[in-house]
């Protein structure tokens, strides 16, 4: 229970929710489209219980990816996937997408929307997971929230986030965060960081520096696309 009264644990659970909100967008869209052609009364059940299988699908998925970055360079991959996730976030997408397959059936409107859930989760799994580090009480607890706000609330919050981009960006910034941290706590060079370079994690050098990156390079890239001006 004291783990719970700790300011650490708060700052953890409410950046797994927020981090999860921003890489769920898509994934509450799918469900909605997935869900399209049932009546209104199972458009409600398909989306009860297809969140419901989600929240399940990725909490195992990622609690097995806690345990795998427990493995040696596995973090610094991760770090370099989470690098890459954050800077495509501040980049605009193109117009257009994946056409999602409608189900007339309740059962096939669930078993849909977990498959699209299942293959768009990639990286919201591992975002959770450096997030978490190895607290399951906090991986759990973030995602039990976080995944039925997305679903139920994803039209507002996809208004918001378009009203306010500066909540995407601070979204990529803490992605960028955790995968400098990540980085240098991998068990392949940790302890070679700590005898040699300790400022890196003690002074906060290599999140700071994770965040400025993908923050510098994502607006870069999205400035290059954005079309000149006439």
């Amino acid at each position: 229970m004291e783990h719970l009264l700790t300011t650490q644990f708060w700052l953890g659970l409410g950046t797994i929710i927020w981090v999860n909100i921003i890489l769920s967008g898509d994934n509450a869209v799918v469900i909605a489209l997935a869900a399209r052609s049932l009546p209104e009364r199972q458009q409600k059940l398909a989306i009860l219980w297809g969140a419901a299988a989600a929240v399940v699908l990725r909490i195992i998925l990622t609690i097995v990816a806690v345990k795998l970055l427990e493995l040696p360079y596995l973090k610094l991959v991760g770090a370099a996937a989470l690098l890459w996730i954050a800077v495509q976030l501040l980049i605009p997408e193109a117009d257009g997408g994946a056409e999602v397959e409608s189900s007339s059936h309740l059962i096939g409107a669930i078993k849909t929307i977990l498959i699209a859930d299942l293959v768009m989760s990639t990286d919201n799994v591992i975002a959770v997971a450096a997030v978490a580090k190895d607290s399951i009480l906090l991986l759990v607890l973030g995602l039990v929230i976080s995944i039925p706000l997305v679903i139920f609330g994803a039209t507002l919050l996809m208004k918001l986030m378009e009203r306010y981009p500066i909540i995407i960006t601070l979204g990529a910034a803490i992605l960028g965060w955790t995968a400098g941290e990540m980085a240098v706590t991998d068990p392949a060079i940790a302890q070679w960081v700590r005898a040699h370079m300790e400022w890196m994690e003690s002074f906060y050098v290599a999140p700071i520096i994770g965040a400025v990156l993908v923050v510098v390079v994502g607006k870069w890239i999205a400035a290059r696309k954005r079309p000149p001006l006439p």
